[in-house]
């Protein structure tokens, strides 16, 4: 009987394919173990094994896999159901969903080898000069790299030679399977085994007198090994000896020491012992016990705490218990940079029970962390992670808490799966009937919606921690102080007033703007030219720090122009303002003062959130500029004032959460000030103190928003009354995407008459040169969404079908908000 296997290509295929198996490899193999297939013509991929059956193909000939990877499976039964169930929902392939999930380490890739066909004699007079070169470095080397070959012609385009001499029969390609994980490997030494007697050691001792250095590394060796019965690390010891590695290497090479390497983790818990959970107030205990009566009945459960109410300290209590009965716990968090806070908090209380998973660790520490959980480690018992933490291998899961659920960072946009990560951890904790708790001071919509509609449970805490009172939050007119000349620069004269006081109290102040570099605009002052991104419809953003017109949307860049391009005058000035312009004013204004900036441009290190919070919050810095990073949930001490340098440019964005965002962004940053005895102050620069969203921020009125908001859901049909699906069509060619949207837009309006939006260019149409047309389908509740996905996918079908259309790229999005 023939056995064949369907396998998950890392790949966006339709279907999973098929390769012929052994009755013994049947046997060996389940799913989940990775094996090396060979795809396409010359291509090896490292796919998951799916399923085994006795049906061949009928389509193609079954090829056979090349070599199982793993001896057990490297993904459990749990997350393929998870994995199926985001490439379903959001309209994806499972391979795309397993190329975002498994760390880049566990994806073996090939590398083409080259080697030469020794069969033949070839003549090298007949070869050209690339031919002629690479034959003649195949003399002196068994077998080349396509990467070797790029260095040896210094071209890129290397392909068509080496074509060229396979068609020849000079050339022998083949594909070569390389790990990617490497286990670390720490080095130890100790004293060789013939100097352990004492006499030896004392010959050993007067044998190195002539080499001092050498003799101070194996007296220190001695000292180390007599303080703790640990093994000593070369490190430690050159160290302490104050040698070079060169010394030590010296003794090993003459035997005396020897080396040895332990494998060890990449993260490590280096802290001390783990200090006892705080006691919890009044209020914070009514609190845990309503999210544990709401648990009873409800999956899910909303707790809407205003900003600095102590949730956090909640979180932990309901952590402990899961601990105490064994099960794993997701925390996961909506920016990186709150992670590096958050996990010196929980690392006190639960030391290393602790795991961090997300983008900024290296693809070996995630590979650790993966087979931690896997094998349901104690090191891994609480993972906390950003939004790919949802599609870790759990097999205990007891509790899923999503902090700050509102967050739009939770939602990926690109590549697929385009999933949200709140949306999956509701389903993910459902698959393993855990509890799952959404917390925020300022709840989305969809997730109040669902709590006052009783699908959720909900819990509220009004009062912040020890009774502190909340901020007093003041609205600045701007057109009044501008009129008045009471401004200077980007700051008016309440808002310098209030940071004087601040900082001759010894208070640091937080200064918020949700743009980064210099100035968005460069402009003419004779012609108005303004200098624009080759790649996208944008104007280039002015980084005063590099001296760079940059575009925030392809990374295209070029050195700031002395003369306006269109008329030749020096005559270029800056229009609006960004986090760099705030921070080289408040320098000006308070030359004493340390003044740091937290956005995109001075974190890209792996560590460069840790240095500046760490900095901020050992009262280093006294002002703090950042843009909307600085929003999320950071908890600091002293900082009294909070200054939100324009509020209307979040206002006025052609966007239907537009109000929504504004409100949780303020009303989050507004957060950050007072969160100790002192009352913060917050001052909100606008052009319009007068909008009912600024009121609102001002007085906390979340639920007045709520309601108003959900007033304007419901007469335009959106979210969360009516269900959204975005689909965007990408190409170079303007007419093309045209042509491509009106017919997809005529289809979907045969089946979805009036609930189909567009096709229409966004504002900014056209990105890394590709023009973007938007059609928007809404979903009434009473439509069926599994029946709506299927109509789209036949007309998507159809779409393809069409020669001229194929070109056009199509990107479904589910609930693209």
């Amino acid at each position: 009987m023939d056995y064949f296997l369907d396998v998950i290509l890392p790949i966006p295929l339709q279907k999973a394919f098929t390769y012929h198996i052994t009755e013994a490899e049947a046997d060996f193999i389940k799913t989940g173990m990775r094996v090396a297939v060979p795809f396409g013509k010359n291509k090896i991929y490292t796919a998951l094994a799916y399923k085994i059956h006795n049906n061949p193909p009928t389509a193609y000939e079954a090829k056979t896999i090349h070599q199982i990877l793993d001896e057990t499976p490297i993904i459990t039964s749990s997350q393929l159901k998870h994995w199926e169930w985001i490439a379903n929902y959001y309209m994806c392939n499972i391979g795309e969903v397993m190329r975002a999930s498994l760390p880049n380490a566990l994806i073996l890739e090939s590398e083409t080898i080259l080697s030469r066909n020794t069969s033949i004699n070839v003549d090298d007079t007949s070869l050209k000069d690339d031919e002629f070169l690479i034959f003649e470095a195949l003399q002196f080397q068994s077998s080349l790299k396509i990467q070797d070959v790029v260095s040896i012609l210094d071209k890129k385009r290397v392909l068509p030679v080496i074509k060229g001499m396979v068609d020849k029969e000079i050339l022998h390609l083949h594909e070569e399977l390389y790990e990617k994980y490497r286990p670390k490997l720490v080095r130890y030494v100790k004293l060789d085994n013939a100097f352990k007697s004492e006499a030896k050691l004392q010959e050993l001792l007067d044998v190195l007198s002539r080499a001092p250095k050498q003799r101070e590394v194996v007296l220190t060796l001695f000292t180390l090994q007599a303080q703790n019965n640990k093994p000593i690390k070369v490190a430690e010891l050159t160290k302490a000896s104050g040698a070079s590695t060169a010394i030590v290497k010296a003794l090993i090479d003459k035997s005396v020491l020897e080396e040895y390497h332990i494998q060890t983790d990449r993260v490590q818990y280096e802290g001390q012992d783990n200090s006892a959970i705080k006691k919890l107030s009044e209020v914070q205990n009514e609190a845990l016990n309503a999210i544990e009566n709401s648990f009873e009945e409800k999956a899910v459960t909303l707790l809407h705490g205003v900003t600095s109410s102590g949730k956090t300290e909640i979180y932990v209590s309901l952590i402990q218990k899961q601990l105490e009965k064994g099960k794993q716990i997701l925390y996961l968090l909506p920016e990186i940079a709150l992670t590096t806070q958050l996990v010196e908090r929980l690392q006190n209380y639960f030391g290393e029970k602790i795991a961090v998973f997300h983008s900024r660790y290296s693809s070996n520490e995630r590979v650790e962390v993966w087979n931690n959980l896997l094998n349901n480690m104690s090191k891994a018992q609480i993972v906390i992670g950003a939004r790919s933490a949802v599609l870790l291998p759990f097999s205990n899961l007891g509790l899923i808490i999503v902090d700050e659920e509102h967050e739009q960072s939770y939602k990926q946009f690109d590549p697929a799966p385009r999933y949200h990560a709140r949306d999956a951890a509701v389903v993910l904790a459902n698959f393993h009937n855990a509890k799952i708790l959404l917390g925020s001071a300022t709840p989305s919509l969809e997730s109040y919606f669902n709590a006052t509609n009783g699908k959720y449970g909900i819990v509220e805490l009004t009062t912040r921690y020890n009774n502190v009172l909340m901020p007093d939050i003041e609205l600045v007119d701007l057109a009044d102080k501008y009129k008045r000349k009471r401004m200077k620069g980007h700051f008016s004269d309440r808002l310098i007033q209030e940071m004087s006081i601040a900082l001759e109290d010894g208070q640091q102040i937080i200064l918020f703007q949700n743009r980064r570099g210099y100035s968005p605009i460069v402009e003419c002052t004779t012609c108005g030219n303004s200098p624009q991104c080759p790649n996208c419809d944008v104007s280039l953003t002015y980084h005063q720090f590099r001296d760079q017109l940059r575009c925030h949307y392809c990374g295209y860049n070029s050195a700031m122009l002395k003369n306006c391009q269109a008329c030749g005058n020096a005559s270029l000035d800056t229009k609006g303002f960004g986090t760099e312009q705030i921070e080289e004013e408040v320098k000006v204004l308070f030359p004493d003062h340390n003044v740091a900036r937290m956005d995109l441009d001075t974190t890209r290190g792996k560590f460069g959130f840790e240095k500046l919070i760490n900095n901020f919050e050992q009262g280093e810095i006294d002002v703090l500029v950042g843009t909307q990073m600085l929003t999320k949930g950071l908890d600091f001490r002293h900082v009294k004032l909070v200054g939100i340098m324009n509020a209307d440019n979040l206002l006025n964005f052609p966007d239907f959460r537009a109000h929504e965002r504004s409100y949780q962004l303020m009303s989050q940053v507004a957060g950050r000030a007072g969160r100790t005895d002192l009352r913060g102050k917050v001052l909100i620069q606008t052009y319009n103190p007068h909008h009912n969203i600024l009121q609102q921020v001002s007085i906390n009125a979340y639920k007045d928003m709520f309601k108003e908001q959900m007033n304007d859901r419901y007469n335009y049909h959106y979210p969360p009354i009516y269900r959204l699906i975005k689909i965007t069509f990408k190409h170079k060619d303007y007419n093309k995407v045209n042509l491509a949207s009106d017919w997809f837009a005529k289809s979907l309006r045969q089946v979805f008459k009036v609930n189909v939006l567009g096709p229409e260019f966004p504002p900014i149409s056209r990105i890394r040169n590709l023009y973007n047309k938007n059609i928007l389908v809404k979903i009434p509740q009473n439509q069926s969404l599994a029946k709506t996905k299927e109509a789209i996918s036949k007309i998507h079908n159809s779409f393809n079908a069409v020669k001229d259309f194929r070109p056009v790229r199509v990107v479904l999005n589910i609930d693209n908000y």
